[in-house]
């Protein structure tokens, strides 16, 4: 059985003010932090023993929210990478942990909505010493990429200026315990860490056979704000709709819809699917929300029109304007405003006035 490695360090330093408090892979999609979705789509597969590498803003917030992984039925391991060395760096730390059996990295900003289990299963009967997940992406240049040729890889190589195809290599990767020997000698980049890009491409290159299967569905590598709010946006339009709140008369719910239980939706409120609105939230008088919303956990709203955006919880928005596009971290609050429309990247625990 697979072993899993999640990576949840860095600085997050593109989603910045909301990753001064903490790291950016407890960024909730959907009212779910996005490495929750990790985690989900490796035990899907059949992973049941994790490492979770952390550093950085916030690593103390990651094993709060995960424990030992009894909540979610799995054992949870943390690893500290004291500074961004690089994600083959991160990997290599974890060589005890996984010892000599086959396991399956997921970097903790990946999002991908088709189960990953088929793949796992291909991997574990292979004789293949790695395997990894390609997409075709509009900007290979921001990606580490592969230049395949009649099934075959020919090489791999980290974020090129001038991409040999468009084929990114998505952040899930499955491995055996020859990529330690491969970092062990690696020489760090230009960026001054070991590239998994550059371990993969010398595993090749001594003759150890990589494969690849293709990513069609979404995917996506939620990197800076419009990432995030595109993959919230995905992911609720797969959600079935539920409605465990009350609702006064004169509200207007149409499509796809999740509301949790102890919310409360008053009256002259329009929702417009897709749209998730957490627990013990007050909605309304006269608020508009979606499509493409999230509204987290014990959220006050009144008064204004939230469209494409994500309010996490715990956040208090009262006034007559409009968000749009917008994140806004746990606590925040904003009141009274006039403006017609307004796009927020607010850190948690920001107040505002306008």
């Amino acid at each position: 059985m697979l072993k899993g490695i999640i990576l949840h360090g860095g600085h997050g330093t593109r989603l910045r003010p909301l990753t001064h408090t903490g790291p950016k892979q407890l960024l909730p999609i959907a009212n779910k932090s996005m490495s929750q979705f990790c985690l989900e789509s490796m035990m899907e597969a059949g992973v049941k023993d994790f490492a979770i590498i952390i550093g950085g803003t916030g690593s103390n917030k990651v094993k709060e929210y995960y424990g030992n992984g009894e909540q979610f039925g799995v054992k949870i391991t943390y690893v500290e990478q004291d500074y961004p060395r690089g994600i083959a760096h991160a990997i290599l730390l974890c060589k005890d942990f996984v010892g000599n059996e086959k396991f399956l990295v997921f970097l903790g900003d990946n999002i991908i909505q088709k189960s990953i289990s088929d793949y796992a299963r291909k991997f574990e009967k292979s004789d293949a010493a790695a395997s990894i997940l390609l997409c075709e992406v509009d900007n290979p240049s921001r990606f580490g990429i592969a230049e395949v040729k009649d099934g075959q890889i020919l090489r791999i190589m980290e974020k090129p200026k001038d991409p040999p195809s468009n084929l990114a290599v998505t952040g899930i990767y499955f491995l055996t315990s020859k990529i330690f020997d491969i970092i062990q000698r690696l020489k760090p980049s230009w960026r001054n860490e070991l590239e998994i890009t550059d371990a993969l491409h010398m595993l090749l290159k001594e003759n150890n056979k990589i494969t690849y299967d293709m990513i069609t569905d979404y995917w996506k590598d939620t990197g800076t704000p419009e990432d995030i709010i595109h993959a919230n946006g995905a992911i609720l339009e797969k959600m079935k709709p539920y409605f465990f709140g009350k609702k006064e008369e004169t509200v207007t719910i149409s499509g796809n819809v999740m509301v949790g239980e102890g919310t409360t939706i008053k009256a002259g409120t329009n929702i417009t699917g897709p749209v998730i609105i957490g627990k013990d939230c007050k909605i309304g008088p006269h608020v508009t929300i979606g499509p493409n919303t999230s509204i987290g956990n014990s959220s006050e709203l009144s008064g204004c029109n939230v469209e494409n955006s994500i309010i996490m919880s715990g956040c208090k928005i009262n006034g007559d304007f409009s968000i749009r596009d917008s994140i806004i971290a746990f606590n925040a609050e904003i009141t009274r405003s006039a403006t017609p429309n307004k796009v927020f990247l607010l850190g948690e625990g920001t107040k505002i006035s306008l």
